[in-house]
């Protein structure tokens, strides 16, 4: 007998796809399908920035800073802005921080949903698919400034390794190769990686690898928040693996934050790349 305090909708077959059946049933509870005034609306809202992704031999690193700014404001010094999305992936949020998060929930549900009716999980590239349709739905709120540009990444048991997916506010996937990085202070964060990291690399030093980046973002674009030692915030870094994805412990990064600080002291602009395929300097 069906249950009385469900509607029928709730116990039919149906797609897979949680936000396709949202979008039926509850299309007012989708992020994208909120009414906003006309006109810009970019500075109503906190943004987040910055998100730094980056492979090593066996796994993936994403790691995100914790400020997030609104207009010339700093909104938030601790906002988390890299989540997990299921057991071997991740995302990590640029835009408008409200949004994004609440885009983030969905794209979990979405892939636990997947897995309870499907009996299996989504493939990598199916997982990156299903958060393109996402973002592409909110393509209205981009238009008035409440853009979100999420970096997506997780360990594909198919590859054996570690993938990076960047977007566009169209919705428009791309892989990349190696590494990544979105928001107000990718520009920096990239040019970094570019003299720092190696394929070789250690989980841990591909973690300082993107501290660094991180920082160097942060001393070049004022949205960004470098590591904050007298309040003790540091990056947030999701490690992922054939094993899975965890975050890596406060303390563990904020022991790293604190040798790249030292390290800083005595070099303001940072390591030196290599020239030789050796140590950085």
């Amino acid at each position: 007998m069906a249950d009385p305090r469900l509607p029928a909708a709730f116990l039919q077959p149906g797609t897979s796809s949680f936000s396709d059946f949202l979008s039926v049933q509850a299309p007012d509870l989708l992020p994208g399908r909120r009414a906003v005034p006309q006109g810009y609306a970019g500075d109503l809202a906190p943004h987040g920035t910055t998100i730094v992704s980056a492979t090593f031999p066996g796994g993936v690193i994403m790691a995100g800073d914790r400020r997030a700014t609104m207009g010339n404001i700093i909104a938030q010094r601790d906002i988390q802005k890299v989540f997990p999305a299921d057991e071997f992936s991740a995302v990590g949020i640029a835009g408008t921080a409200g949004l994004a998060v609440e885009m983030v929930r969905l794209f979990q549900t979405e892939l636990e949903h997947y897995e309870k009716i499907e009996g299996s999980t989504l493939s990598m590239d199916g997982k990156a698919n299903r958060l393109s349709a996402l973002i592409r739905n909110n393509l209205a709120m981009a238009m008035q400034g409440l853009a979100v540009v999420p970096l997506f990444a997780g360990f594909d048991h198919n590859t054996d390794g570690g993938r990076i997916f960047s977007y566009d506010v169209t919705g428009g996937r791309y892989e990349e190769t190696a590494f990544h990085s979105v928001g107000s202070g990718s520009l920096f964060a990239r040019g970094s990686l570019k003299k720092l990291y190696r394929d070789d690399f250690t989980a841990v030093q591909t973690v300082q690898a993107v501290v660094e980046a991180l920082y160097d973002a942060a001393d070049d674009d004022s949205a960004t928040g470098g590591p904050d030692v007298t309040r003790r915030i540091f990056p947030v870094v999701q490690v992922m693996t054939a094993d899975g994805g965890y975050r890596m412990p406060d303390s563990e990064v904020a022991a790293i934050a604190d040798r790249v600080i030292a390290g800083r002291m005595g070099r303001p602009d940072g390591p030196a790349a290599a020239l030789d395929g050796g140590a950085s300097a």
